[in-house]
Parts: structure tokens; C-alpha cells; sequence
């Protein structure tokens, strides 16, 4: 942005002379470079989205029960996000916050701080895990509601984000996100979620409430991970995907979960490199690190694969 200086000058009677001063950063020459550097940037995203595309399976036909066959969504390509204008990280804004809600095992404590490393690995900004806070006892419906078969209660997604996310939300905050591990709905028509996010607003929330059953330690940590990723992605403004099996595709039940990969297809990919500002390399080479930290030996290996063919 041009910025701009007021002179006074006096002669003989006195007059007001505003001169625009641009500096080099402002000038139109610099412009028309960063231009120009943005779209070679964008197609070198489109190459590298060729270079991994083997390593991603196209999505099949839905089986009963799975998102895609009771949704009709007509998926989101990178061009098609980077034309929708969507909500991303600034130089002000690039601080993705975690606000644990309630009380925790130590299984759960667990999981959350290392898909706090995870999301800061796949998303490339840094992670900064608050003071828990704790849920109120009861609240007025339709904030909570009891469900049958187990007899629980539920929170409404949209108190959480609404009423505890976004009057804390922090300055220099991407996103804020909060785990619980109480269970969610979103409204009377559905009978639970796992998660939800807003797409304005910065804040979303996820329940680990259901994420365990019928799990071991390793299965309930990469359920936690792709519900985490996914969720943030909402808020970064990408939609479901529906080309490929991948971590931003609609899950409607814990198997379809299972059968999703950890990580984001060629388009998300993308989208997440252009609205960070990263090299496909460097997410691929963080995710790498994180993988062999973690060791989960399958996903080391699939990292690799990846950053060896964008390098």
C-alpha cells in the first residue's frame, strides 16, 4: 500500500500541496512482480497437485450409511477456493489456539497434546494449548438436551462456539478451537456431530466423547487427528472434499472415519500451501518429523513418498 506524506508549502499566501510519495513496495512495478510471482506460485501448486495425486484414491461410491449418500455436495477444487475469497491466517492473525473444555482422562490429555503438534505440523502456524476451562453443570435447553441409549446429555454446538469461543477469541488468533469431551449436536435434526466449525468466525469445536469406542490408544489418536484437521479446514474456508478419500471429506459414522487418511489430497494440499504461504516440501518435511516423533511407522512412510516427489 502506497503511503501517503502531507507538505505545506507557503508562497506568499498560504496554500496546502499534498504529494503521494509511493515507495518502492507500493510501486506499480513492484506490484505487477508480486503478481506475477503469485500466479508462478499457483502454478507450481497445480504441478505439484499432478505429483501426488498416485498416492490418493479417487472416491468410490459411497456405501449406506456414508456422508456422500445422504449429502449431494459438489466438492471444492483449489481454483475453486482460491476464487471464493476465503477466511485465512494474516501476519496479525497466524496463532491457532486450543481450548480444552471440561475435564479429561489421561488417555484424552494425551491425544490432545500430541494432535496439538499434529495440527501445528499439518497447518504449518504455531499451536498454543489455554488454561482448561470448565462447562457449566446444567444449562437451559436448547444449550443441553438428554439423549437415551446411554442416558447423557449433549451441548449444543453453537453455545460453545458462540457464547464461550468467540468473546475470548484472541487478537492474534487464526483460529481457536476447542475440545471437549461432552457430547455435541448442532441442532433437533441431527443426533449428534463430531465436530463443527464456523467458517466466518474462527472458532469451532470437537467432542472426543465418541471417538474412543471401540478403540485402542493408536485408533482413537488418528480418529482425534483428522476430526481436528478437518474441522480447521472448515474455518480456513475449504469445503468437503468429494474427489478424492481424504482428511476433508464428510464422515457421517466412526468406520467411515477409520477408512479416511490422515492427511489432505492433491487439492487440499493446495489450498493449504497457498493460504499458508508453504512449500509443498516443507509441510511434507514437518509431517515427516512429526510422523517419526509419534512413531506411526505407516504415515512416516506415506510423508516421505510425498515429499520425495515434490522436492
Amino acid at each position: 500500500m502506497p503511503e501517503f506524506y502531507l507538505r505545506i508549502v507557503s508562497v506568499f499566501a498560504t496554500a496546502a500541496v499534498i504529494i503521494s510519495c509511493a515507495g518502492d513496495n507500493g510501486s506499480p512495478a513492484s506490484n505487477a512482480s508480486e503478481a506475477r510471482e503469485a500466479k508462478k506460485e499457483i502454478e507450481r501448486l497445480r504441478e505439484d497437485i499432478k505429483k501426488i495425486e498416485p498416492f490418493f484414491k479417487p472416491m468410490g461410491k459411497p456405501e449406506q450409511g456414508d456422508w456422500l449418500a445422504g449429502q449431494k455436495e459438489p466438492g471444492q477444487t483449489f481454483d475453486e477456493y482460491i476464487d471464493s475469497s476465503p477466511t485465512v491466517p494474516t501476519d496479525d492473525r497466524k496463532v491457532i489456539y486450543i481450548q480444552p473444555l471440561g475435564k479429561f482422562t489421561a488417555d484424552q490429555n494425551k491425544v490432545i497434546r500430541i494432535t496439538s503438534d499434529y495440527i501445528e505440523a499439518f497447518y504449518g502456524l504455531q499451536v498454543k494449548t489455554l488454561a482448561t476451562k470448565v462447562l457449566p453443570a446444567t444449562l437451559n435447553e436448547p444449550d443441553q438436551r438428554m439423549i437415551d441409549y446411554p442416558k447423557h446429555r449433549q451441548l449444543r454446538t453453537g453455545y460453545i462456539m458462540e457464547k464461550m469461543l468467540q468473546p475470548a477469541l484472541p487478537a492474534d488468533a487464526a483460529a481457536l478451537i476447542a475440545f471437549t469431551n461432552e457430547d455435541l449436536y448442532p441442532d433437533s435434526s441431527m443426533y449428534f456431530v463430531f465436530g463443527q466449525a464456523s467458517l466466518e468466525n474462527r472458532v469451532g469445536v470437537w467432542s472426543l466423547f465418541r471417538l474412543d469406542d471401540q478403540a485402542d490408544f493408536d485408533r482413537f489418536l488418528r480418529r482425534t487427528m483428522k476430526i481436528s484437521v478437518h474441522e480447521i479446514g472448515h474455518m480456513f474456508g475449504m469445503r468437503h472434499c468429494t474427489k478424492y478419500e481424504c482428511v476433508m471429506s464428510g464422515t457421517n459414522h466412526l468406520g467411515e472415519t477409520d477408512r479416511r487418511p490422515i492427511d489432505a489430497c492433491p487439492e487440499c494440499m493446495a489450498k493449504i500451501c497457498w493460504m499458508m504461504k508453504l512449500k509443498p516440501a516443507e509441510r511434507y518435511g514437518r509431517l515427516v518429523e512429526f510422523s517419526k516423533k509419534q512413531r506411526l511407522s505407516s504415515e512416516t512412510g506415506d510423508f516421505t513418498k510425498k515429499l520425495n516427489a515434490v522436492k
